[in-house]
């Protein structure tokens, strides 16, 4: 489990292919982190999506992602040089600065707006109708693993639905969010407890009436 909250900014040093003829692929991270402290077979988040670690030097950290994982995150289209969102998971007592984040992505957004508001920047992204009954007005999102409030909803007429956030210079400063454009995919992870009383309205609507 993790927070939502950053704590490294990695960049991908090399993405390679450790089985010759796989869809996998093998990422090397450079990282601020003190490695020695993370053991083998760790779990990272990286942009939102919970990877292991298969291998580490003193500045580095590796991760292997499946062809699945690929296919359903942004991870394909990581290259050297592609900045990444780093989190460790969190220990028992640790604060909860964000909120809970599994690690687990359930789709993608894309940067459909950006405009100054405020002191702050808000990003306007569009993402699939599948998950549009699990974004809500003042709700959590994780998007490349940052921990954000929904600021505003909308259907589209198409079945996606459109959200605002508002990233604050912090934010922008120790973050990918600052080096955004429109039209870039991040990430998206509902949240936690949107995502089991979505299943449980699905299935058990006897259930959600006595509630």
């Amino acid at each position: 489990m993790f927070t939502g909250i950053v704590t490294d900014l990695g960049k991908v040093i090399e993405a390679t292919t450790p089985v010759p003829g796989a869809e996998d692929r093998r990422f090397r991270i450079a990282t601020t982190y003190d490695t020695a402290t993370i053991p083998m077979g760790a779990s990272v988040a990286c942009n939102g999506c919970c990877l292991t670690v298969v291998a580490k030097d003193g500045g580095s950290l590796s991760f292997d992602a499946s062809g699945e994982t690929l296919l359903k995150t942004t991870l394909g289209d990581w290259r050297a040089g592609a900045r990444v969102n780093l989190e460790r998971p969190m220990k028992i007592g640790d604060e909860l600065g964000g909120h809970i984040v599994a690690g687990h992505v359930d789709g993608v957004a894309t940067v459909t707006g950006i405009r100054p508001e405020g002191g702050s920047v808000r990003y306007v992204l569009s993402a699939a109708r599948t998950l549009g009954g699990f974004v809500a007005s003042k709700g959590s999102v994780a998007l490349d693993g940052v921990s954000l409030t929904v600021n505003e909803v909308s259907d589209l007429n198409d079945g996606s639905v459109s959200f605002g956030v508002n990233i604050i210079p912090h934010t922008q400063s120790v973050t990918t969010f600052g080096g955004l454009r429109i039209g870039d995919r991040l990430n998206m992870e509902i949240d936690l407890l949107a995502r089991y009383v979505g299943r449980l309205m699905k299935h058990d609507a006897a259930i959600v009436e006595r509630i």
